[in-house]
């Protein structure tokens, strides 16, 4: 072969071989899709009828959720959240718990294709929130963080329900 062709084959293999090693670390778009195991109604086992979550399926981007604390028959705590890409592509999980401004925990982490762990490290508390799912009827939801100085995590073990049962009775 002469050199001059040498050249030309060694840029064009260089070429590919850094198009397609471009390709490997590229990670594919993030997606709310992931979360779709989410979508319905869940009751936080041991509170009272009507503490829970409820979930919205995923469409235009985003799954829509809102969250209630209900203590001595009375509504004490609620939240709204948002999950969606962020402008800079982010996965993010957006709260405004009980009229507040929004904060926004980024995706930290999936390792595990049924477990997210969103952070706001600048948020005292929680600075992390995390959602497990173990089965199509079992979530674990928590929250961790500096509360009062100290390191705490309360969690949130949930039942799935159906959405229409107003008294938080658990479907069979």
């Amino acid at each position: 072969m002469h050199r001059y062709t040498t050249a030309i084959l060694l840029v064009a293999l260089i070429g590919i071989g850094n198009v397609q090693a471009a390709e490997k670390i590229v990670p594919p778009p993030e997606t709310v899709d992931k979360l779709a195991w989410l979508s319905g109604c869940w009751l936080v086992d041991g509170a009272e009828p009507g503490t829970g979550e409820q979930w919205s399926t995923a469409a235009g981007g985003t799954i829509l959720g809102l969250s209630r604390t209900v203590k001595g028959g009375k509504t004490t705590e609620f939240e709204f959240v948002q999950i969606r890409i962020t402008e800079p592509g982010q996965l993010a999980y957006i709260v405004q718990p009980s009229g507040k401004a929004p904060v926004v925990f980024n995706l930290l982490r999936q390792d595990k294709p049924n477990e997210f762990i969103f952070a706001n490290l600048d948020n005292d508390f929680p600075s992390r929130i995390i959602y497990r799912h173990d089965s199509e009827r079992i979530l674990h939801a928590s929250i961790t963080g500096t509360l009062k100085g100290k390191f705490t995590t309360i969690n949130f073990p949930m039942t799935r329900a159906r959405c229409d049962t107003v008294t938080g009775e658990r479907s069979r």
